[in-house]
């Protein structure tokens, strides 16, 4: 998302990059793992990630989560109902047209449910974004168990 908004050159792979907690140019802003400042107080807001289109005045607040596989379902309802009212503040404070809550939903085993792919078209990702977005999170249970079977 950030290489095809410019917000970024770097071609390094993804779990060797860094991200800056602030990336913009004059079409598009992204914040990652930051407060977003609102006039009221607000719960919840700090999702992963919030993407803002300037020309287009829409916002999406991405929210990533990793749950078991039985607890899918209610992980998207928790997070959409979670950053609802940010999505509300974030539209009236900044004058956007719409903001989104979109969230990025695979179970620890690479399961994926059927919502994650109208989340990725509806941020205008590749529709095979979920095979990378698999084998990280495959990746990164199998890291989480060797640790776990070596520990000492």
């Amino acid at each position: 998302m950030a290489e095809a908004a410019e917000l970024i050159d770097d071609k390094s792979p993804y779990y060797k990059h860094t991200p800056a907690s602030v990336l913009e140019n004059e079409n598009f802003k992204l914040y990652w793992n930051r407060s977003i400042l609102t006039d009221k107080i607000i719960a919840f807001n700090r999702p992963d990630v919030t993407f803002m289109n300037k020309k287009t005045k829409n916002t999406f607040s991405i929210d990533i989560a990793v749950p078991n596989t039985q607890n899918l379902a209610k992980t998207i309802t928790d997070k959409q109902n979670k950053y609802q009212e940010l999505a509300n503040e974030i539209c009236a404070m900044w004058k956007q047209k719409a903001a989104q809550v979109i969230p990025i939903v695979i179970s620890s085993t690479g399961v994926i449910p059927k919502s994650l792919s109208q989340s990725l078209t509806r941020l205008n990702l590749h529709s095979n974004t979920y095979i990378q977005l698999q084998k990280s999170v495959i990746l990164g249970t199998c890291s989480i168990v060797r640790n776990f079977l070596n520990y000492k």
